[in-house]
């Protein structure tokens, strides 16, 4: 005899199972806390999500609601699963914010599978239980329905207490976490840090924030500590900064976002000069980001000439390059302004008509030097030329431009060897009138991927040919060697042309190659690159023929390279103006702040997506010292991003030039 089931409920419980228990796995396999205010949150979500979807259900047949409910259990498993992959892989939640490099990642497909681990499958579990409970029941239960009076009874009682208790643990103040980098509240009003999102709220919600983000964006609205520092002791070192014009402008200005941003960064302190300041002074400049090095590129006997300027110049060992959407462009785009990138955004790409007169090629423009910028591929991926054009660069150079061969494939990339053979020759042409030069240059031979055959990954593997190392591993190494050759011969073609002396050469990797597993990246380091972001760390030298060898174990990012460049060469600039600080600079506090607002330094590690903090040391940060460095963290990340999106720097330009012009008239009348 056939059981008597009700199918409003059967379908609600289903539901509630499928959204759940994919979650649930996530969490463990994300390492993350399974007893916790936010496991209440995301169930609570899972049941009030479930109420409604089964509520519209019942009103259609039951073969199409079992199709239904099964496809959306399906899609929240595949979700998740997806997820997990993405940031194995990239080291990031993917996000709809950064749909423009979706047709990039047609190119990663065969790469992103193959790092796929099995257990991340296990997110579809729920899926195919459900499915086989419900193939064994089919046959062996009769479906009973539950009348509309009951069926909207039951669903406004689950639906309201659930979504109550999904607000409540949002809203109330007794339910937050004092530590967190952005408010609860913030992460459902916007995606931009899809990492503490995830965790607050679970793969299925964080999807519906995502796209409700991206369609309808949310501007919040934060206040800013604007303590102008005033200096009462004045020395030979100290800094001295004519704010008058400024300051006009802060007065007058009626628009209340910019002055949000203009008290700001006023009120940062005047970072001092030190004795460092001006060693550099009027020599050139060529600054290379190198695609895909991490320390595995330290290797004397491989690759002599990158090893040549890190252990005659200076190194520092704990630098780091975090990881965000579209890691390359943003992380150069960082590089080139100190200024953070919007975590979930190509920023460079979307914002690429900005201009920023305070980025690394103005300040040498304002110092007469002849500027370029030049990349060895096409903007296939990136519009480098109106970007660059944006940041000051004189001129850019594509791999057109440079009439370097590349293939259109994806597996072949351009050769930087050839690539600094027409930077010597770029040099050559720019130098004619005995002006320094300034270049950044963004290199491209070790790029992924590393699985197939190329022409790139295949030309050096008799490097490696006595070792044990899988080929993907050995055409990795093979491409690094293309990239010192051509560290190699632009050396040496600074030294036939006299001027190596007079050039400083700075190289940092723009990420780690996330082409290759973690486990084969170990196999290659001293360090197990799978604890504490180790797998961010890269190399940072500055090179220059005549200065002594300095090894710093400060931990920095990308982020202060540009100060401390600009301190170095004593250039005109404003410290206030960089959300980075001169490394050299007594103002440096050792850190690393990575992309979802977690932090790292000699003492301690701090994971800001599960509020954990590790420690280094006997040294133990009290509460409030870790709600002012996560609060310090926040408004950086915040203000950077709020300058970013309104083009604040182009803004101040041209209203400090307006100010200018109205004092010099009135001193006139």
């Amino acid at each position: 005899m056939k059981r008597q089931i009700n199918s409003y409920y059967l379908t609600l419980i289903v539901i509630i199972f499928g959204l759940f228990i994919p979650e649930v796995i996530f969490k463990i396999i994300n390492g993350s806390h399974i007893l916790s205010l936010a496991m209440l949150r995301i169930l609570a979500s899972s049941i009030f999500i479930a109420s409604f979807l089964t509520f519209i259900l019942s009103f259609i047949n039951k073969y199409l609601r079992n199709i239904i409910g099964f496809v959306i259990i399906l899609i929240c498993g595949i979700y998740a699963t997806v997820q997990l992959g993405f940031n194995n892989f990239i080291g990031v939640f993917m996000s709809v914010q950064t749909s423009s490099q979706f047709g990039a990642v047609k190119d990663y497909v065969t790469d992103f599978f193959l790092s796929f681990k099995p257990i991340y499958f296990t997110c579809l579990i729920s899926f195919v239980i459900l499915l086989m409970i419900f193939i064994i029941l089919r046959k062996r239960v009769n479906y009973e329905k539950l009348s509309l009076r009951n069926r909207v009874i039951s669903f406004l009682m689950l639906f309201i207490f659930n979504l109550s208790i999904f607000i409540a643990s949002i809203i109330m103040p007794l339910l937050q976490n004092e530590n967190q980098t952005i408010s609860t509240p913030d992460l459902f009003l916007n995606a931009d840090n899809p990492s503490l999102s995830i965790e607050q709220y679970g793969t299925s919600m964080f999807a519906f924030i995502d796209f409700r983000s991206y369609f309808f964006p949310t501007i919040i609205e934060e206040e800013f500590a604007v303590n102008k520092e005033v200096k009462t002791e004045v020395n030979d070192y100290t800094r001295v900064i004519d704010d008058t014009l400024w300051d006009s402008l802060i007065a007058s200005e009626k628009n209340n976002s910019m002055n949000t941003l203009n008290k700001y960064f006023i009120s940062r302190s005047i970072t001092d000069k030190n004795a460092y300041t001006g060693l550099f002074k009027d020599k050139n400049l060529i600054v290379i980001m190198m695609e895909s090095v991490n320390d595995i590129f330290i290797n004397p006997d491989l690759y002599p000439n990158f090893y040549k300027m890190l252990s005659e110049g200076w190194y520092w060992q704990n630098n780091y390059s975090p990881r965000n959407a579209c890691a390359t462009i943003n992380n150069e785009f960082s590089g080139m302004t100190s200024l953070y990138s919007i975590t979930n955004t190509c920023t460079a790409t979307r914002y690429k008509t900005n201009t920023y007169y305070e980025s690394i090629f103005n300040l040498y423009n304002r110092k007469n030097y002849v500027t370029f910028s030049a990349h060895d591929y096409t903007q296939a991926y990136y519009p480098r030329k109106a970007i660059h054009t944006g940041m000051g660069s004189g001129e850019y150079f594509g791999a057109e431009k440079l009439k370097i061969a590349y293939a259109s494939v994806y597996e072949s990339w351009a050769n930087d060897d050839e690539f600094m053979e027409k930077i010597l020759g770029v040099i050559d042409d720019k130098t004619q009138n005995d002006k320094p030069f300034m270049t950044w240059l963004t290199t491209v031979s070790s790029h992924q991927p590393y699985t197939v055959s190329s022409i790139q990954g295949d030309r050096y593997l008799n490097i490696t040919e006595d070792t044990d190392y899988p080929m993907n591993v050995r055409r990795y190494l093979s491409k690094l060697k293309i990239l010192d050759d051509g560290l190699g011969i632009l050396l040496e073609g600074l030294k036939e042309r006299g001027i190596l002396d007079n050039t400083v050469i700075v190289l940092f990797g723009d990420h780690y190659p996330y082409g290759l597993r973690k486990d084969n990246i170990n196999e290659l380091l001293d360090y197990d690159v799978t604890e504490y972001k180790n797998n961010e760390r890269v190399p940072f030298v500055i090179y220059n023929s005549e200065i002594e060898p300095k090894v710093f174990t400060d931990y920095t990012t990308y982020i202060n390279i540009l100060p401390t460049i600009a301190n170095l060469f004593d250039l005109d600039y404003d410290p206030r103006l960089y959300l980075g600080t001169d490394l050299l600079s007594e103002d440096y506090k050792s850190m690393v702040v990575f992309a979802d607002g977690s932090w790292k330094n000699e003492l301690a590690y701090y994971d800001a997506a599960k509020d954990d903090i590790t420690y280094f040391t006997d040294y133990e940060y009290d509460i409030e010292e870790i709600k002012a460095i996560n609060k310090d963290i926040k408004d950086k990340m915040n203000i950077s991003s709020k300058a970013v999106t309104s083009n604040y720097f182009n803004y101040l330009n041209d209203a400090l030039e307006k100010q200018k012009i109205k004092v010099e008239t009135t001193k006139k009348d």
